[in-house]
């Protein structure tokens, strides 16, 4: 009975996330077509009509081609999991290379590899339709498959030693194997935030020294008023793949580095970029990014146990369209569909989530105001805005559940209290 009860849950999710994804994605671009031909009165001195119908067009097809990979996903995942796909792979590969780890590991990449096909149309059309007809894409089909096989080496450089250990202490640590699994993974996290400044960044772009002296001096007399210390201050070559601009800063502990990428400099003055910085650093003075850490372990330590119980269960396999061996070796077999499976539930708190990171850039903002001029960081977002064709008119519900950022209009006017 038990597995009938999860089979039915499981199914009503996926369709619940589906046409809730749909729904929210269709609100989002009736609400933006609708607000295309007319500039939102606070930005009407700023931003042309044009630009904004541009940002609106550009929102509508990107949200668009969102709607055909929710449900191609979805199809994907049934099949994979209700339909008997996971089961068929389980059965080929361990028939073929057996159940231990090389098997186990060997189920778990070609899941990934299948779902990463999948994703590969996808990606090449935003890049090379959409990026490419809105005048932002600068790469070549060259540079795009060079980076996915880059990425392809690294997640395996990375991710099987990784699955190798997490597969052994499942079998060999006991009970409390997910508590021993939970701390190699806070290990493996914060290695990799130390890594990637100096070892995995320069792998896809080149990092040079900021050479402009004022603006460096200026970057550094904020730092000191902050009291922040980063290892430097780089300059991205974002222009060789995309006209989008950013900055941002990567890196853990005495690692850290500040990154700007050479569209943001090109496009932005001191001022402008030293009010875009104060907002970084208000991420770090408030704690936003360690209160991040502790919130994403606490929950994957939640998670883990629950797969620790998860796993003993037979009811967890059959009801997610797999028979587990009677022999043993289903560890790979479980990691495979808790974490196929545990996305369909989390969707769900997705609008908590965004809430909480809303809040902590309002709190970004609120602390740029007090060490740059509010109005600089007003102006520095109205172009980032028209240069990254951001939509000014987002519909509110979409907005609730996924924006991980505010709106422009209330972000502008809660910064303008501060001018």
């Amino acid at each position: 009975m038990p597995t009938l009860y999860l089979t039915v849950l499981f199914a009503v999710a996926v369709v619940a996330m589906v046409c809730t994804k749909l729904w929210l994605a269709s609100r989002q671009i009736r609400f933006v077509a609708a607000h295309r031909e007319q500039v939102p009165g606070q930005f009407a001195a700023t931003i042309a009509l044009t630009a904004h119908q541009r940002a609106a067009d550009y929102t509508v097809e990107r949200t668009r081609l969102t709607m055909i990979e929710i449900v191609v996903s979805a199809a994907v995942l049934i099949g994979l999991t209700l339909l008997g796909g996971v089961q068929a792979l389980d059965l080929a590969i361990s028939d073929w290379l057996g159940r231990g780890y090389v098997g186990q590991i060997a189920l778990i990449a070609a899941v990934i590899a299948i779902t990463s096909v999948i994703d590969l149309p996808f990606d090449y059309y935003r890049q090379f339709g959409i990026e490419q007809r809105f005048g932002f894409n600068r790469m070549g089909k060259g540079i795009f498959f060079a980076d996915r096989i880059k990425g392809v080496l690294l997640g395996a450089a990375f991710g099987l030693p990784l699955l190798f250990v997490v597969l052994w202490l499942m079998n060999q640590a006991g009970s409390l194997w997910w508590l021993w699994t939970w701390v190699v993974w806070v290990v493996f996290q914060l290695l990799v935030l130390v890594l990637y400044p100096s070892f995995i960044a320069p792998l896809f772009n080149k990092f040079e020294p900021l050479k402009d002296e004022a603006l460096k001096s200026r970057i550094e007399a904020l730092m000191k008023r902050c009291g922040f210390a980063a290892k430097g201050l780089f300059v991205m070559d974002g222009s060789r793949r995309s006209a989008h601009g950013n900055a941002y800063f990567t890196g853990f502990g005495a690692a850290k580095r500040i990154v700007f990428f050479d569209t943001l400099l090109a496009r932005l003055s001191g001022s402008e970029i030293e009010a875009v910085l104060a907002h970084e650093l208000g991420h770090f003075k408030r704690r936003h990014v360690i209160k991040r850490m502790i919130v994403i372990f606490a929950v994957s330590l939640v998670m883990l146990a629950l797969l620790g119980w998860l796993m003993q269960c037979v009811w967890f396999y059959e009801g997610l369209g797999v028979r587990p061996s009677l022999l043993g070796g289903n560890s790979g077999l479980a990691l495979v569909l808790f974490f196929l499976a545990l996305p369909v539930f989390l969707f769900f708190v997705t609008p908590l989530s965004s809430l909480s990171s809303r809040k902590h850039e309002f709190e970004a903002d609120a602390f740029a105001a007090t060490q740059t001029d509010a109005q600089d960081l007003v102006n520095a977002l109205v172009k980032l805005y028209e240069d990254n064709a951001s939509t000014l008119t987002p519909d509110p519900l979409y907005t609730a559940f996924y924006y991980s950022h505010p709106p422009a209009s209330q972000r502008i006017d809660r910064l303008m209290r501060h001018a």
